[in-house]
């Protein structure tokens, strides 16, 4: 299995710590987090790894280096201009799409989150229900939220609260979830992301549900599925949670599975 870290942003949240260094190099505990994530891939029999950069890119390619790749295959994905979440994955699809490689899911991961996400059970459930994503997400307080319906569907996103939302798939009831930061992907939704330069992975997910809403035809749509089904224990708690440092939110205790309903 293959990964992606997310670390070309400006690490705005952070300020002032990135002022001076890329988010990816901020430091916790004496490790920067691009350090920890990389740990945590390799715990999970994760080699080859591709990164994107942009702010203080030079930084992360001499932190690389210096280190020795931490013993992984590394590849960089330089941005000029930030590309948002799905524009760096897009420009990063070769990664995904090497010889051997097209049909093997992968992992994408922002660098400022850490967690104690099971990836290894995460990337079961994936291929059990051939997903064409799975997303880990909480249920805490967030200014963007995913909505989902009574299947566990996703059908929009909401805006903090007593916001508007925006809906793509019409539900008569709905639950505000936050999305955590870390996906398992399969290469086909390369194929599908239509969109062209700076755009959001997310926008891509909520079209993708809107298109299967609109043809009438439930083809793949990204779903999540709570406590009842047991498939995923995300385990937020004091101990044992996925939290964006950008945020710094109370957590809460929720187990979850996400996936996507099985192709045809």
């Amino acid at each position: 299995m293959r990964a992606m870290i997310l670390a070309a942003g400006l690490g705005t949240r952070l300020r002032p710590l990135t002022d001076d260094r890329p988010k990816a190099l901020v430091e916790v505990a004496g490790h920067t987090l691009l350090e920890i994530t990389l740990r945590r891939l390799r715990e999970f029999g994760i080699r080859e790894v591709i990164v994107n950069v942009h702010h203080f890119a030079g930084m992360v390619v001499d932190y690389l280096k210096k280190n020795d790749n931490f013993g992984m295959r590394i590849e960089i994905s330089r941005e000029d201009v930030l590309l948002d979440t799905g524009g760096g994955l897009k420009k990063a699809a070769w990664f995904f799409l090497e010889e051997g490689r097209a049909d093997e899911p992968f992992l994408v991961h922002n660098v400022d989150v850490l967690s104690t996400i099971d990836f290894r059970r995460m990337a079961e459930v994936h291929k059990q229900n051939r997903a064409l994503a799975t997303l880990a997400v909480q249920d805490r307080e967030t200014s963007r939220y995913l909505l989902f319906d009574e299947q566990q569907q996703l059908c929009g996103r909401r805006a903090g609260s007593g916001q508007e939302p925006e809906i793509v798939r019409p539900s008569k009831e709905t639950q505000a979830l936050a999305f955590s930061g870390v996906h398992v992907i399969s290469p086909r939704l390369l194929s599908r992301l239509a969109e062209g330069g700076v755009f959001s992975i997310i926008n891509s997910y909520l079209r993708l549900v809107g298109d299967v809403f609109h043809q009438k035809h439930v083809d793949e749509l990204v779903e999540i599925g709570l406590d009842a089904l047991g498939l995923i224990d995300v385990s937020i708690d004091r101990d044992r949670h996925a939290r964006d440092l950008g945020l710094f939110r109370a957590p809460h205790r929720q187990r979850v599975n996400v996936e996507s309903a099985p192709a045809e």
